[in-house]
């Protein structure tokens, strides 16, 4: 049986990669719900980071607040500078960045690979 050891306890690695799963789907979902689910995956790989510490899934968990916060900065910005015209490429380009993140981040998930920025 696929167990994650942690520090404390034996967790089921699958219950985490379904969890990291259910949060790519929120961030997708976050599209057309206005935001809310996105903040709630944010807020669901913050409370179980811990538990992929040192693993191939703490990768994913990562990725997915990284991809949070600099959405969330591309749209503040975007919002702020919309009035220049230089918004609307700013959130363009945020939407686009976000789309790529999830989806790459769900291919390498369900291939059972860690996630790695592109350099």
């Amino acid at each position: 049986m696929n167990t994650l050891t942690t520090r404390h306890h034996q967790d089921h690695r699958s219950d985490y990669k379904k969890l990291a799963k259910l949060m790519y789907l929120l961030q997708a979902l976050g599209f057309f719900l206005g935001g809310v689910t996105f903040i709630i995956a944010a807020v669901l790989a913050v409370l179980n980071q811990h538990h992929v510490k040192g693993t191939w899934l703490e990768s994913h968990y990562q990725w997915q607040l990284d991809t949070f916060w600099v959405a969330l900065c591309l749209i503040l910005v975007g919002t702020f500078t919309m009035w220049m015209l230089v918004g609307y490429m700013v959130i363009l380009g945020a939407l686009i960045w976000t789309v790529h993140r999830i989806v790459f981040g769900w291919i390498n998930l369900n291939r059972g690979l860690a996630v790695k920025a592109l350099s």
